[in-house]
């Protein structure tokens, strides 16, 4: 079945003027390969977050405006949510991101109600706040490796192999070779989520214990060892 939010995109983002508070902008997402929009640095966050997700397969931003009356008023509220997501099992969730010390009583109300007719649906609906200042700094800096023509192979299969076993992140970078010529790689199989590291815990460094991930460990052939060491030279 179509997905009609698949890469869509809305037209109702406001442009980046002098004097505003917010910091509107479009994010080109590796996940569908389209740009995507966000209006502060806190959703910037969480869509880079969405990005890097292996299970999220497409994102859109403003996917829908819910409109909605209160009885004899004749005036209706409405609400657009800010991201609609699809993930690789079908099922779909919207996202409304808000720091927690800016709902007001009028905005819980919204969610609610956004949350009632997601329900409806078979959405689900998530309310998110302020992402992690360090998982933020880290992906920030991974999404700067993100595009698909960073992956480079042979280094690729070879960084699989050395970090078979957990080490230092600049030790495997080296082991496989010039860290110049393979830290990029590197950089781009941790935003993919083939090697993992505790991007939550502390900032990515060179003493950054990096392994691979244990589902991506199972499909890595008996050659990856020769082609670390053919990279190695």
């Amino acid at each position: 079945m179509a997905d009609p939010f698949r890469g869509s995109r809305s037209g109702t983002r406001v442009p980046l003027v002098p004097g505003q508070r917010n910091f509107p902008g479009w994010y080109w997402a590796a996940t569908g390969g389209d740009l995507v929009g966000y209006e502060s640095w806190v959703e910037l966050g969480h869509l880079m977050r969405l990005d890097a997700e292996p299970d999220v397969v497409a994102v859109a931003s403003q996917p829908f405006r819910l409109s909605w009356g209160h009885g004899d008023r004749a005036r209706r509220t409405r609400h657009t949510p800010d991201y609609f997501v699809r993930r690789r099992d079908g099922t779909a969730v919207v996202l409304d991101v808000r720091p927690d010390d800016r709902i007001e009583p009028d905005d819980a109300a919204k969610f609610a109600a956004t949350a009632a007719a997601c329900a409806r649906v078979g959405w689900g609906f998530e309310r998110v706040g302020m992402l992690d200042p360090v998982l933020a700094a880290n992906l920030r800096w991974l999404s700067g490796y993100r595009h698909p023509r960073v992956r480079r192979e042979p280094v690729a299969d070879a960084l699989q192999a050395v970090f078979a076993e957990p080490q230092g992140l600049l030790a495997g970078a080296r082991e496989v070779g010039d860290p110049i010529a393979t830290l990029p790689v590197l950089f781009h199989l941790l935003w993919r989520r083939v090697l993992a590291a505790d991007l939550g815990g502390e900032l990515l460094a060179g003493a950054t214990r990096v392994h691979l991930v244990p589902a991506v460990a199972k499909e890595v052939g008996g050659d990856a060892g020769a082609s670390a060491a053919a990279v190695a030279g």
